[in-house]
């Protein structure tokens, strides 16, 4: 065959990543909260682009968005009774083309006649006259986190009790110091020489400082172990005697349950015992997390359901977290006719089309995620009536047969979103698990669903009648799910439940705080 230079025209049909299909894909996997901070970036760069002040829009399993930005609601206001089954708009699919025509979700106003005489837009604060970005300067949101007094960090605590206790300069410069040493949990490294090597002074003179720094509050602080952090707080109780010197100097055998070994070491009655490893337990191993005032975040969920009157369930998207955004084509029309130069109409062409199609993503990700979620809710409607016993097996590609979608779009779509349903909130990741296989021959059992029965089986446990793993697996083949002591194990440990042997030690525990340590 010779070798020979042609030229061929051939028709292929390829998927191509253009800038704005990579942008819709990444607003799938964001949560409300995370595409609201994106939109308010392309507010700030696209002058097209205007946040909707109109009533919220809210998004129904069924409900398609009306030109006026409202959702399906019945004369009430109500939203209308919901079938789970979606139709309609179809859901962004990284496989599927966005067409741009025919999208009317544009905002396009008639121009009124300003103050000036000029056509433009009446001023804000006028009346009937538009407002802009909420018609204020003032972007301040009043939440209940920014009423919030702020409390003293523990460095400030400590610095404070150290400005009223010292007044040698040197002390005070060896106690900011000692108090920078800290770790989270309030404890100081017992190895002061690299400390004194750094400040020029003896380590004698550290060691005196810490002693007046281990009397500052809160008690515990500044201890070099766990021992000598127990005993600095017995200490300001004034109950630092022989008996519990001997205690805190065996805390291993505590930690072993060992009570025979720890009346010999303390050398006190049963009775005696039990009070003091009571008071033990009442005591802070960890004293500085007391000042830990991260405020926590409530997660806030992007999906609504509820029970529909009858049967059935109600699907709405979280419109309070929504952005809603519109294209202003006034103000296009005004800036296009006033552009002479190439590179300012290029621009202006980029920022319209930009905005164009983020509009038209923002409503493709609400129609995907609402069709995502009414599936899941259609797969799993026994976890929503019987409870996590209910909970069946289910995969990204169960969702994604269903509702003729990829897998990676229904991954990206359950990233980072919680449904808050009558059960609690939940991310939709909870709802997909793996299986577990019947002994009997019937249907399969989700991961999670075991794991509760697991937890049920072990809470049920009295001190004579701790399960074993081989047991609970025991237990659950009579139940009809085939699953083997390692699986078991596994769960267990994931779960955070300890072995058998430290179960029966614990429970025994609770027997000799109530009869002493020979029951």
């Amino acid at each position: 065959m010779a070798l020979t230079t042609r030229l061929d025209l051939r028709q292929t049909q390829a998927l191509v990543m253009t800038p704005q299909l990579q942008q819709a894909i990444k607003l799938l996997q964001l949560s409300n909260i995370e595409l609201a901070r994106y939109v308010e970036q392309q507010l700030e760069e696209n002058p097209l682009l205007e946040r909707d002040e109109s009533a919220n829009q809210e998004f129904g399993a069924e409900a398609r968005p009306s030109e006026d930005g409202g959702g399906d609601r019945d004369e009430t206001g109500e939203p209308r009774s919901v079938d789970l089954a979606v139709g309609g708009d179809t859901p962004m699919d990284p496989g599927a083309a966005l067409d741009m025509d025919g999208y009317d979700n544009l905002y396009d106003v008639e121009p009124t006649q300003a103050d000036d005489g000029e056509t433009g837009f009446s001023s804000p604060g006028s009346e009937g006259g538009w407002q802009g970005r909420g018609g204020s300067f003032d972007d301040y949101e009043t939440s209940f986190e920014n009423t919030l007094s702020a409390r003293p960090t523990l460095r400030e605590h400590l610095t404070g009790q150290l400005v009223m206790d010292f007044d040698d300069p040197v002390d005070r410069i060896i106690g900011a110091h000692l108090i920078d040493q800290l770790d989270e949990a309030g404890y100081i490294v017992d190895d002061f020489a690299p400390i004194a090597a750094f400040l020029g002074c003896s380590v004698e003179r550290i060691e005196t400082t810490l002693q007046r720094l281990q009397q500052f509050d809160p008690p515990g602080i500044f201890a070099r172990s766990l021992a000598e952090c127990l005993a600095l707080q017995l200490r300001d109780r004034d109950r630092l005697d022989g008996p519990m010197q001997a205690l805190l100097a065996n805390l291993e055998m505590l930690a072993r349950r060992d009570w025979s070994a720890l009346t010999k070491a303390c050398g006190v009655a049963p009775e005696k015992l039990a009070t003091m490893v009571s008071e033990i337990q009442s005591l802070n191993p960890k004293p500085a997390l007391a000042f830990d005032h991260d405020v926590s975040q409530p997660v806030t969920p992007d999906i609504f359901m509820r029970p529909q009157s009858g049967s059935g369930w109600i699907v709405e998207l979280n419109s309070e977290t929504l952005p809603r955004v519109l294209v202003n084509n006034h103000y296009y029309a005004r800036i296009s006719r006033e552009v002479r130069d190439k590179g300012e109409r290029q621009y202006v062409n980029e920022c319209l089309q930009s905005a164009s199609w983020l509009v038209k993503s923002l409503h493709q990700r609400a129609t995907t995620i609402l069709k995502v979620a009414t599936e899941i809710i259609r797969q799993q409607e026994g976890f929503f009536v019987a409870g996590i016993q209910g909970l069946r097996p289910l995969i990204l590609r169960d969702i994604a047969q269903a509702i003729d979608m990829h897998e990676s779009t229904v991954s990206r779509v359950t990233s980072n979103k919680f449904m808050a349903t009558p059960r609690g909130i939940y991310e939709l990741k909870y709802f997909f698990t793996t299986s577990i296989g019947s002994s009997d021959g019937g249907d399969t059992h989700s991961a999670e669903s075991v794991r509760y029965r697991i937890k049920a089986l072990i809470d049920k446990e009295t001190a004579k009648t701790v399960l074993s793993d081989d047991a609970l697996a025991e237990t659950l083949q009579e139940e009809g799910i085939d699953i083997a002591r390692r699986t078991v194990a596994k769960y267990r440990e994931a779960m955070g439940i300890p072995s058998s042997v430290r179960r029966r030690r614990e429970k025994g525990e609770t027997l000799f705080a109530r009869a002493g340590p020979n029951t």
